[in-house]
């Protein structure tokens, strides 16, 4: 392959320091080719792998994401089923499941640096990936089931469109992506290191049954997400939600062994406040008014998440949630549906305040 030069653009982030992201999508799809050690016969698939579904000029990635996820899963189970030819299946799932994660594929999509390529227009995006990409900064290469931020689902999406791309272009041959694309899946997540990093699920069931108390993890469908709520003595502890079954369990027990054991440590149950909707009665920056409670009371700082993402890409809407550590135990509220990231998350702040307001906390 030719030298050719690539022309960023860049943007500063927290500390003046900068990220560089690729306009020219010829560049990009030059870039990501050197990457992966792959020259394309069909240029146009990468070109789509790369265009995020807010840039409405182009196809989006959004049909490559769907073979790339059953793609990359397909690969990874070969290659456990022949590593690992003494391993029951439920074992195996685990390995498959910590190696095509979000949390797996997001880290995959920052270290290769994959997300300088994406073209969009969502400016939300940018301080999400930022922010995880400089958390993983901070990690080694042996996280296996989430850090200190959540990761962007559009990082793993990036992956599995781009796996996708050359899946299509090497006509459906799943031993030459695989050939192809194993070594941006390294480091592979092995029995040891799942056995050095204990699971989610089990570490639930354990610290449980230590107290006498049954754990139950129920799972349905809603569209083509799969969702598992854990429940502690018959009551609700949290839910999470995944495009597979396996890895929405190991979400929802992380988030309620954060749940319980913040709970524990407190001696009293985490809870979730529930308000109703804030309609006009939101307060304004809200956010930064519960960061700053959060200061004056000494508190954890509140952490944010996309619970959901609801309409059609061009009338986009959020559903944000803030989680937050108090005397208590943890606190958690999902705000209103808004258009905008930033908007939502307000949302779910105001909620938090004015539950707190309601609550024993009178003097906020």
């Amino acid at each position: 392959m030719g030298s050719y030069e690539i022309v960023p653009y860049t943007y500063a982030v927290d500390g003046g320091e900068e990220d560089e992201y690729i306009v020219d999508i010829a560049d990009s799809v030059r870039a990501v080719e050197r990457l992966l050690n792959y020259q394309f016969k069909d240029k146009k698939l990468l070109e789509e792998a790369l265009t995020h579904s807010s840039y409405t000029d182009s196809a989006s990635y959004q049909r490559l994401e769907f073979i790339g996820d059953a793609a990359l899963g397909l690969a990874i189970s070969n290659f456990v089923f022949l590593a690992y030819p003494d391993l029951d299946p439920g074992q195996l799932s685990l390995l498959r499941a910590a190696n095509i994660s979000t949390e797996k594929l997001a880290r995959v999509a920052v270290r290769h640096g994959l997300h300088r390529y994406v073209r969009h227009n969502a400016a939300a995006l940018d301080e999400k990936v930022r922010d995880f990409a400089l958390a993983v900064e901070q990690e080694d290469d042996k996280v296996v089931h989430g850090g200190m931020v959540k990761a962007p689902k559009v990082l793993a999406d990036i992956v599995e469109s781009v796996a996708a791309a050359i899946y299509v272009d090497c006509k459906f041959d799943l031993e030459a992506l695989w050939v192809i694309f194993r070594h941006l899946l390294e480091p592979i997540v092995t029995l040891d290191v799942l056995q050095e990093q204990p699971q989610p699920v089990t570490m639930l069931f354990e610290l449980c049954q230590k107290d006498g108390k049954h754990v139950d993890i129920r799972h349905w469908r809603k569209g083509e997400k799969n969702i598992a709520s854990v429940y502690v003595d018959g009551k609700f502890i949290t839910s999470r939600s995944s495009e597979q079954k396996e890895n929405a369990k190991l979400h929802a027990a992380k988030a309620a062994l954060d749940k319980l054991s913040h709970g524990k440590s407190n001696d009293k149950m985490s809870v979730d406040i529930y308000c109703g909707s804030s309609g006009t009665n939101e307060i304004e920056g809200a956010k930064q008014k519960l960061h700053e409670l959060c200061g004056k009371k000494r508190w954890p700082k509140p952490s944010y998440r996309i619970e959901r993402e609801v309409g059609p890409a061009h009338e986009r809407k959020f559903i944000c949630s803030v989680q937050m550590g108090t005397v208590d135990g943890v606190l958690f509220v999902a705000g209103d549906e808004k258009s905008r990231v930033k908007d939502a998350e307000n949302s779910a702040a105001s909620l938090m305040i004015r539950g707190l307001q309601e609550s024993k906390y009178t003097n906020i």
